[in-house]
């Protein structure tokens, strides 16, 4: 065996994947504390869970804003840094097997990359992701637990929150249907209720994503959109970006993995050849 494992440390949760032979091994998502007590939680697992032994490990490369506490070879094996947004754009390509596509990289905050052939470019991104709807949430719902304000949104009623375009037309107007967002709690009441204002947190973060990776692609000719990260796993993104779908002619794709594209990418860096930095 003669394993390459790719490891996305963030500031406390770590996700961490295996390739033998370019067979992926079971992927594992540790949150803890600290960046290095995450990263050593989630690599004892991943190791028990997959019954791997130290010896049969080639390489780690490791990525993520976690990864610059990481200053030695994590157990005597030879670990490498690699850049996370060319890890980003292999993990996409990895879930499609496009050549063609624009990955967007949903965590505390969102980031856009773009990836022609064997060109991934980090283009931008913005301030908007899972931070915003935990810091909304502590605010207004009391909670940043995020299961708990995802069962929350799943009985809400975004119609109480967001001016809609029929609140404010009788026909819908040029590409913009009756039910598209005119105002992001535009609508709201101080009577509100939590649920109603959890799914207003989540579709306005959402529709932020969504529309500025479609603005990222302008003048590209992409119209693949690659979703990865933390927020891939709310239950609101399909029908949020299918609405995006049908508005813009763009398709938007949430692989079954998201959350673990970053560290997939880092797996594969040497693969393709691509930059590393021994520790």
């Amino acid at each position: 065996m003669s394993l390459i494992i790719g490891i996305d440390i963030g500031g406390s949760t770590t996700k961490i994947v295996g390739f033998d032979d370019h067979q992926l091994k079971i992927p594992t998502f540790v949150k803890a504390s600290h960046p290095i007590a995450s990263l050593f939680g989630a690599f004892g697992k991943f190791i028990y869970d997959n019954e791997i032994q130290l010896q049969d490990i080639s390489k780690i490369m490791i990525t993520g804003v976690g990864s610059a506490y990481v200053e030695q070879p994590i157990y005597g094996i030879p670990t490498f840094k690699v850049d996370e947004f060319t890890c980003n754009g292999l993990g996409g390509q990895y879930f499609t097997g496009l050549k063609r596509l624009i990955v967007v990289s949903m965590g505390t905050g969102t980031s856009f990359v773009q990836v022609k052939e064997d060109s991934i470019i980090h283009t931008g991104g913005i301030g908007v992701g899972g931070g915003t709807i935990t810091g909304l949430s502590g605010l207004l719902l009391k909670t940043q637990e995020i299961n708990k304000i995802m069962d929350l949104a799943s009985r809400g009623d975004l119609s109480h929150i967001d001016l809609q375009i029929k609140d404010i037309s009788k026909v819908p107007l040029p590409g913009l249907p009756l039910d598209a967002t005119a105002s992001n709690f535009g609508k709201v009441k101080s009577s509100a209720s939590e649920e109603d204002l959890a799914i207003g947190i989540i579709n306005m973060v959402l529709q932020a994503i969504g529309k500025s990776a479609i603005l990222s692609s302008l003048n590209s000719g992409i119209n693949h959109f690659v979703m990865i990260g933390n927020l891939a796993r709310f239950p609101q993104c399909k029908g949020i970006f299918e609405s995006l779908e049908s508005m813009f002619d763009v398709h938007f794709i949430i692989p079954q993995l998201a959350e673990y594209g970053t560290a997939i990418g880092a797996a594969l860096t040497e693969t393709y050849g691509f930059s590393q930095s021994p520790i």
